[in-house]
């Protein structure tokens, strides 16, 4: 969707690993595809497998840093939409639950109110719909602990629709994208913005 001299965005799709995976056959992914057209990209953030959308790169390791920073700094500003279970009772609000590794069933993570990290993730809902007792929702991650949205999401009772790791897989894939990314440009400054169509 971008390229420059400092950074890359694509639009991953859904069951494409974004950085290699162990063992054989893992290889392909957005980052080697990636790094086909440019030798010095460098991973900044990660998509779940399952996840589509909007993947930020780096240039060069010093662009590598100054994006990582960014991240850390809460200056990248990231979009998910979701279908979820149910019809969520409140239009918008906030789910603040601290995460960690649920390590006997690893990689699922949960929530751990004693060790775990803290983790906030605003949400909105778009639309409900009582035919298919669903609710499409925006998200957006303050913290970006792994798998925080679909995590939250499961402690407030409201699974994302096609969750095959948390149990609620009845649909063809994980009903998650990340659909718009905006941060400053780390060299011009330039306000920049993306969006990508929700595939579902």
């Amino acid at each position: 969707m971008h390229a420059d001299d400092h950074l890359v965005v694509v639009d991953k799709p859904a069951g494409m690993l974004s950085v290699p995976g162990r063992g054989a056959g893992k290889h392909d992914c957005a980052a080697t595809r990636v790094q086909a057209l440019h030798a010095d990209a460098c991973v900044v953030h990660r998509l779940d497998m399952a996840t589509s959308g909007l993947l930020l790169m780096a240039r060069g390791a010093a662009m590598q840093r100054a994006l990582s920073i960014a991240f850390a700094h809460r200056r990248v500003m990231k979009r998910y939409v979701a279908v979820v279970h149910g019809r969520m009772a409140a239009d918008e609000g906030e789910i603040d639950l601290p995460l960690g590794a649920d390590w006997p069933n690893r990689p699922r993570q949960r929530v751990d109110l004693v060790d775990g990290k803290a983790s906030l993730t605003r949400y909105r809902v778009l639309s409900r719909d009582a035919a298919t007792d669903t609710s499409r929702v925006e998200l957006e991650p303050v913290t970006g602990r792994s798998h925080q949205l679909r995590v939250h999401l499961l402690a407030t009772g409201h699974p994302i629709v096609g969750d095959v790791l948390y149990g609620a897989a009845e649909a063809p894939r994980l009903m998650l994208h990340a659909g718009e990314l905006s941060l400053a440009h780390p060299v011009s400054g330039e306000s920049l913005r993306w969006r990508s169509e929700v595939p579902f």
